[in-house]
């Protein structure tokens, strides 16, 4: 079980987003290695969502490169 089916998303104020602003169409190699980890965190631990995040982390590692 997650640790996060307590929260209730109605009651989370999230920051504000610039929808203005230009975003790069590509994650950099900063960004993508800890998304990838996420992934993998959330793969692991099971629940609804663990097959997808096991997909999407395997599609990312394939098209990066290898931290080491």
């Amino acid at each position: 079980m997650d640790d996060y089916a307590h929260l209730d998303l109605d009651e989370i104020v999230f920051a504000p987003v610039e929808y203005d602003e230009e975003r790069l169409p590509l994650l950099t190699l900063g960004e993508d290695h800890p998304l990838l980890t996420v992934l993998r965190h959330v793969a692991l631990e099971g629940g609804p969502v663990a097959a997808e995040a096991d997909g999407l982390s395997k599609e990312i590692a394939a098209r990066i490169p290898s931290e080491n």
